[in-house]
């Protein structure tokens, strides 16, 4: 007679790939989030206000890239 012995194991580890999955998919949506948020707000400086900040508007892609890895 043939038994099952790991099929509890299989359902886990498919369960624990597509919970990794979600939670990959939501950081993935907020570091969207964060990236889009500072380039609009810094995109709405002008020239001098960025250059009070030491930055200059070919930089701001890289500084927004930046903060939203930052956020998880």
């Amino acid at each position: 007679m043939a038994a099952l012995t790991h099929s509890e194991n299989h359902d886990a580890t498919l369960l624990g790939r597509l919970t990794a999955w979600i939670a990959n998919v939501r950081v993935r949506i907020e570091r969207y989030r964060v990236y889009r948020q500072t380039m609009n707000e810094m995109g709405a400086l002008n020239n001098q206000e960025l250059a009070d900040l030491g930055l200059h508007r070919s930089e701001l892609r890289r500084v927004a890239y930046q903060a939203s890895r930052k956020v998880c």
